[in-house]
């Protein structure tokens, strides 16, 4: 029951993206098709998770007992570079039209703040977290993101095929309706 609850809580109450704010490049920039925000949010999930992972070990089991947590932010960026180079490497090979698709994007997940963000959150000390539930803390942000990215997506495919008055087209519109997704989420602060 605690896992479902930090998920929930991660994809609905605090979403990276629409409560926190984090990962604004990649949500307005890969946003403007549906089959590359899947790409995207694949990318972003296999990232996040692993480099949550990677990162609990390193500040528990080498930054904290050599008290040298100060090289935190350092070392994660490190290790979130090493992992979008992987996934980079791997998307040219298996899937180059994704690779085409997502273009500047993808070497940009390394300065997607949500991933820091989430990084850093999961070994917080408020948090109290264990490396199985900072990893489901990972996969839930991952799937908050992919949400709302997707659901973004979903809407701005519809509205390139709307009459849209011409002041509105492009990114006004795809600012008011992330304004407006932002206060939907805003909704589900009562729920956890």
């Amino acid at each position: 029951m605690e896992y479902f609850v930090i998920i929930i809580g991660a994809v609905f109450v605090n979403n990276i993206v629409l409560a926190q704010f984090l990962g604004i490049c990649p949500y307005l920039g890969v946003s403007a098709r549906v089959s590359t925000s899947i790409g995207m949010s694949g990318a972003v999930m296999f990232v996040m998770t692993l480099a949550t992972l990677v990162t609990f070990l390193i500040f528990n089991y080498i930054l904290v007992p050599l008290d040298i947590t100060y090289l935190q932010t350092i070392s994660y960026i490190l290790v979130v570079a090493s992992l979008v180079q992987m996934v980079e490497i791997i998307l040219k090979k298996v899937s180059p039209a994704l690779y085409q698709a997502l273009g500047i994007f993808l070497p940009l997940i390394v300065t997607n703040c949500a991933i820091l963000g989430v990084t850093i959150l999961a070994v917080r000390e408020d948090h109290g977290f264990h490396l199985l539930e900072a990893v489901v803390f990972a996969i839930g942000h991952a799937l908050g993101f992919a949400l709302t990215i997707i659901l973004f997506a979903g809407i701005r495919e519809h509205l390139d095929m709307m009459d849209v008055p011409k002041g509105m087209r492009g990114a006004p519109a795809a600012l008011v309706v992330a304004g407006i997704l932002a206060l939907a989420f805003m909704g589900f602060a009562g729920l956890v």
